[in-house]
């Protein structure tokens, strides 16, 4: 099954053109990487498909149902740029973590033994257990990241957006998201992360777009990340 389906997608912010006829096709069970310069269309792409924002004109499918209906059953999980968290919000790392169950829970909203139950798995497959009662933003940056991943492992959320999850993360760190994404991928889930380090995509993602406000390649990442197609993205000469 196609896991994205986003065909002539425009978004304008004012005068300002964010994207223009953009459209994807990703695969269920892909790590796709979303490449591009600052101001290229990256987030906004992702708060298209994710139904923050509704784009002037295109089609969005998500594992072919409607954004509404995905979000209604709890397939999309999003993973924010640290930038758009209210870290001084106080809940701890086990409240975020359950805040993944809200589409499980019954009439009453409360967690029921089988959303605790899910919960605690989570934060183990992302080595949080210790911390399940640390707030939020006592947490290092690597650490935030891992706990809104447990949410979206806790959700059972068949696609996982990730806006810039290296951004602000020790070596450490990172390698344990990349690990966590692949086992996730081999689970059949589709993830779709944005990022500037480009020398992490070949050893994680399946596949890759280049973004600038439209898509200049996508496929392949021996093919995408060839000199020429960097140089359009980035207009520097690439290596």
């Amino acid at each position: 099954m196609t896991a994205i389906a986003a065909h002539h997608l425009t978004v304008r912010y004012g005068e300002v053109l964010a994207l223009d006829d953009v459209s994807v096709d990703v695969r269920e069970g892909r790590i796709c990487g979303l490449l591009g310069m600052n101001g290229s269309g990256k987030s906004t792409l992702f708060k298209s498909l994710v139904g923050l924002i509704r784009p002037d004109a295109g089609e969005i499918r998500i594992m072919d149902r409607g954004r509404k209906q995905a979000r209604r059953e709890g397939l999309i999980a999003y993973v924010p740029q640290s930038e758009a968290v209210d870290w001084t919000f106080p809940v701890t790392v086990s409240d975020v973590v359950l805040m993944g169950r809200y589409g499980h829970l019954g009439p009453t909203r409360r967690p029921r033994r089988a959303d605790k139950a899910a919960m605690r798995s989570a934060l183990t497959r992302v080595g949080l257990t210790e911390l399940a009662d640390r707030p939020i933003g006592e947490l290092s940056g690597g650490q935030r990241k891992r706990t809104f991943v447990a949410r979206g492992i806790a959700q059972d959320a068949r696609l996982l957006f990730l806006d810039e999850p290296f951004a602000g993360v020790d070596k450490k760190s990172e390698a344990m998201i990349s690990d966590l994404l692949r086992e996730l991928r081999d689970e059949g889930r589709t993830v779709v992360i944005s990022t500037h380090d480009l020398a992490s995509v070949p050893e994680l993602c399946d596949e890759a777009i280049l973004l600038q406000q439209r898509v200049i390649a996508h496929g392949a990442i021996d093919e995408v990340l060839a000199p020429e197609m960097l140089a359009r993205t980035f207009g520097v000469e690439a290596r």
